[in-house]
């Protein structure tokens, strides 16, 4: 007889392999990390003895779950921020917690936990998205499971990069590192199509491609994503993203909730595979995807928890009810995604979601052996009808639960025997984290009255460029049209007058920011205003670099709509103290050696200073970047408005006026 480390048998094996087929006595062997043969009990019995035998009567035995889109480390701030509109969730509670708490430590702290929660409920596969994702990886490893680990990339600064170039260099040491790893696959993951730039997308797409690695990405996970992306490219999501090349990687896409037809469409031709999250999608409000129109146009399925923070749990037997039940009262078809094709999304469709199909979600011979056992007996799960052949996949899509799941197993190796968790300590692990839920407690107490919160809970909250050059000096009475368009390397693109009345609300603790009240009318050719727009501006404490004489304000910048009188914001914020400035603004668009850049000639009306300003600005996302443009600002104001270096000035207008004494 040939002999096996493992041999499981009795009860109901379902492999979910490509015939579906069903071993009602049925058995599995195993040696090494792989599946040697998978069939009838009888016929495993006589062809193989091993040095383990595994009885399964009463239990079924089929591929462990696949949790296709999920934030591992997020698992410590479950239940933190709940009930809550997504811009308040994300900016007023989760990113703020994040850039304070998110380190190494964190990351590997929150895998744990999120593992010893999946390895109780039978997923034995995972897609992450996240930062410091070498350390998800070493804690998954540690555990033993298998996981995708997307290393985060956007265009904001990060817990583990200042700049989207960081994320880029960490994200390439972080797959050279871990490529090949028997359990973990290294991803590149640049977050959103709304928090990348054309750049940062192309640069994801040409690394995936390069290693040959899969790309995460979410997309469409909100209407306002769809409206955004029309208003400001002219394109769908999909569309945008497909025209920059991104789908040529290797591409999981999670969400997906609001694509139309076309989009569909794209995401069929270009196999990118979808990561469907029902219940985090219903708890955020950000709607129901259309599964039924993806299943059948052909697109990838696969189904994922989200986060801890948004779901709250990484139950998959949870989320397989979830998608079959919520697409049937959205559509009003009974019929659709039984719970047999629930069963593979959370199995074979997730793997190979993933790129992992050859090696993972479902019982083959030379796949690895990734597989659990769960109990029919419980209560909840009884009686059991054999007429219909399809019945046992609606007791474990309808009727299981995660606590049903006896023993996991991957990579030919026991994590979790008759419940028992056998790679990880859970009361270690809850203690730790009870200790940070007890530290961001106490931060963000702290934090209530807030200013950012406070915008935030006033709504339409969005972020800014982080990186802002700017080089202000005094300036004569001549305006500096006649240099700019004089000169041959300067190209003026647009020309605005308007008048500016900012209000700044200032507060005792400078490390709250400062917020801006300003109410812009734009002037016509007659000196009229025909325009007038009003918006608040919150900017963090300042952290200056020098260039060449240039100032990086490497700050972020919020900008909401003013949709209230100034009174409102004045009672709202409660400051300590008030600054008016007026002045009266000529700004050009300039190309300057094909750069974008702004140029402001300000007259002092409030307060009178008797000064007039030039001010140079230029934003991006990208620290390089802001390193070439400063250099330019000051070519811009030696070389085209010949004003000395003694005229410069490298303070803000609210500091120049004394208002922050």
């Amino acid at each position: 007889m040939e002999k096996v480390d493992t041999l499981l048998v009795g009860g109901v094996v379902l492999p979910m392999n490509e015939a579906m087929d069903r071993f009602d006595n049925g058995a599995v062997a195993v040696r090494g990390d792989s599946i040697v043969a998978v069939g009838p009990a009888e016929t495993l019995r006589q062809r193989y003895e091993a040095d383990e035998v595994v009885d399964c009567t009463g239990q079924i035995v089929l591929p462990g779950l696949v949790n296709a889109h999920t934030h591992m480390p997020m698992s410590l701030l479950r239940a933190m921020a709940d009930d809550l509109r997504l811009d308040v969730w994300l900016l007023g509670y989760m990113m703020p917690t994040e850039r304070e708490f998110v380190t190494p430590e964190f990351c590997r702290l929150g895998t744990l936990l999120s593992c010893a929660e999946m390895i109780r409920g039978g997923t034995t596969l995972f897609a992450d998205m996240y930062y410091y994702e070498a350390d998800v990886a070493a804690a998954t490893a540690e555990a033993g499971m298998r996981g995708v680990c997307g290393q985060t990339v956007m265009k904001f600064p990060a817990p583990d990069a200042e700049s989207y170039e960081e994320s880029l260099a960490y994200t390439r040491r972080f797959i050279e590192e871990w490529k090949g790893h028997p359990l973990i696959v290294p991803s590149v993951a640049p977050h959103a199509p709304y928090t990348c730039t054309d750049e940062i997308l192309q640069a994801c797409a040409d690394l995936a491609i390069e290693y040959d690695v899969p790309l995460q990405i979410h997309i469409l996970e909100t209407r306002q994503e769809a409206e955004d992306s029309w208003a400001e490219f002219e394109k769908k999501v999909v569309e945008r993203v497909a025209d920059l090349g991104v789908f040529r990687a290797k591409t999981l896409a999670a969400h997906c909730v609001h694509v139309d037809a076309d989009q569909i469409r794209i995401l069929r031709e270009h196999n990118v595979a979808v990561a469907h999250n029902p219940t985090s999608n219903l708890k955020l409000a950000s709607g129901i995807a259309p599964i039924k129109e993806m299943l059948e146009r052909g697109v990838k399925l696969s189904v994922g928890t989200d986060g801890a923070a948004s779901n709250n749990d990484l139950d998959m037997f949870e989320e397989m009810r979830l998608a079959a039940l919520l697409v049937k009262g959205a559509t009003y078809d009974p019929v659709v995604l039984p719970a047999k094709e629930a069963l593979l999304m959370a199995t074979r469709w997730g793997a190979e979601a993933l790129s992992l199909g050859d090696i993972a979600g479902s019982l083959e011979p030379g796949k690895r052996a990734d597989l659990i056992v769960v109990d029919r007996s419980p209560l909840h799960n009884a009686p059991h009808f054999e007429r219909n052949p399809d019945s046992i996949y609606s007791q474990l899509v309808y009727a299981t639960h995660a606590s049903d799941v006896q023993h996991v197993m991957v990579n030919g190796r026991w994590l979790m025997r008759d419940r028992v968790l056998l790679t990880l300590d859970e009361d270690a692990l809850r203690a730790a984290a009870t200790d940070y839920a007890r530290r961001i407690d106490a931060f963000l107490e702290a934090r209530e009255g807030n200013v950012l919160n406070k915008l935030v809970a006033i709504g339409g909250l969005h972020q800014e460029e982080s990186f802002e050059i700017q080089v202000k000096a005094r300036a004569g009475d001549t305006s500096p049209l006649e240099a700019l368009t004089a000169h041959p390397a300067v190209e003026i693109v647009k020309h605005n007058h308007y008048r500016q009345y900012d209000t700044y609300f200032l507060f005792d603790d400078e490390e709250m920011g400062r917020v801006r009240y300003r109410e812009d009318d734009f002037i016509d050719e007659n000196g009229q205003p025909v325009n007038v727009r009003t918006r608040l501006t919150y900017t963090t404490p300042t952290k200056e670099r020098e260039f060449d004489e240039a100032v990086l304000l490497s700050r972020s910048r919020f900008i909401a709509p003013a949709d209230r009188p100034l009174r409102f914001y004045r009672e709202y914020f409660q400051a300590r103290s008030e600054c008016e400035i007026h002045k009266d603004r000529l700004r050009w668009h300039i190309l300057y050696k094909g750069v974008l850049f702004y140029v402001n000639y300000d007259r002092m009306m409030q307060p009178e200073m008797g000064e007039r300003y030039i001010e140079i600005k230029a934003r991006t996302w990208s620290k390089t970047d802001a390193e070439f443009k400063a250099a330019l600002a000051n070519e811009i104001l030696s070389d085209v408005l010949a004003i000395p270096a003694e005229d410069r000035v490298k303070t803000e207008y609210v500091d120049l006026c004394g208002s922050a004494d």
